[in-house]
């Protein structure tokens, strides 16, 4: 039996060197080592024999699997290889490649990356917080009353659970005092939601970049002087700044901010770029209630708050009219940034 087990490997290799497609290489895998195979048919013959001749006919069925094995590994690189070689045998490697699109940073991503770096410069430090906020974090702890417009249905996405998505990142803010003790330098950049009409200056879905400092003694000049220097640093040296009261409810005074800009062609006009103001007291004390201490003490601390649109300042840094382009994915707009 041994002899016939050398005879099935030799048919086995001629077979599989005579296979010029795999489909033909398969085959010859299925013949001789498949289930109804003569190696599997002559192995079932084992129980026949003495226990001398056993062992002998054992090594030659191993010897001829090992063999066919590794003939039928290297017929099918074989085969791949002139595959692969048929592939590329038409290729003209003197023809110039195929240019590649280049990539880019989004706009807003450009921005925002530069609004962090000259913050950062000013020693602010970077937050994150949750998208799916509480109305705690959202509203209650800024301040904000039951019957204010931005906490109806009709302005904010709630869900069944009565959390909601938040519409501002003053919500980090709440969130890193819950947390840490003062003195506190955070910006907190995200996005935020709110159930606005989408037009060429609205989204339901934008991005925000808010500002945080608490210490013993934040003054509203420092907040004058941090956001004068930041829209100069971001809009250029000779840009004007002007502060319009205002009222929010986290802080007191309240300030809105206006950049005068030059657009070629055009005359200079004042554009709304961001809310601001000294943190209201009432916010501590929410805190302190939250923490279950009094680790911002409003008698002892002051801050102060601002907030602005990172699309807006977008489009005003580089002239584009309609919001919706900076969603829309569309290549011939993107590519005037690679």
């Amino acid at each position: 039996m041994t002899e016939q087990a050398a005879q099935i490997q030799t048919e086995a290799l001629a077979a599989i060197e005579a296979a010029s497609t795999e489909a033909a290489l398969e085959d010859a895998r299925v013949k001789f080592l498949g289930k109804k195979s003569p190696l599997n048919a002559l192995a079932g013959e084992m129980r026949n024999l003495s226990n001398e001749e056993k062992p002998k006919l054992g090594a030659a069925l191993n010897t001829a699997r090992t063999a066919i094995n590794a003939a039928l590994d290297a017929s099918k690189q074989k085969l791949q290889d002139a595959a692969d070689a048929a592939s590329i045998a038409s290729l003209d490697v003197t023809m110039p490649a195929r240019e590649l699109p280049v990539g880019a940073l989004h706009p807003l991503s450009i921005v925002k990356d530069r609004a962090i770096q000259i913050l950062r410069r000013l020693g602010f430090a970077l937050a994150d917080g949750p998208e799916i906020e509480t109305e705690f974090h959202c509203f209650d702890a800024l301040n904000t009353p039951a019957d204010h417009p931005a906490r109806n249905d009709s302005d904010t996405f709630y869900f069944d659970s009565g959390k909601l998505l938040r519409t501002h990142t003053s919500s980090v803010q709440v969130r890193t005092m819950e947390k840490q003790e003062p003195p506190i330098k955070i910006i907190a950049p995200g996005s935020a939601y709110r159930r606005d009409e989408i037009d060429a200056t609205h989204l339901s879905v934008f991005n925000q970049l808010e500002g945080l400092y608490v210490d013993s003694d934040v003054r509203l000049s420092d907040l004058k002087g941090t956001l004068e220097f930041f829209y100069r640093a971001m809009f250029g040296d000779k840009t004007e700044v002007r502060f319009r009261p205002h009222f929010f409810p986290f802080t007191e005074p309240s300030f809105e901010i206006d950049v005068k800009l030059q657009v070629k062609g055009e005359e200079p006009k004042w554009i709304e770029v961001a809310g601001c103001g000294m943190v209201d007291p009432a916010v501590f004390s929410a805190i302190n209630e939250s923490r279950g201490d009094q680790a911002f003490d409003p008698t002892k601390l002051t801050g102060y708050a601002f907030g602005m649109g990172l699309d807006r300042l977008a489009m005003i840094q580089y002239g584009i009219k309609d919001i919706r382009l900076l969603i829309e994915n569309d290549t011939r707009f993107l590519r005037q940034f690679a």
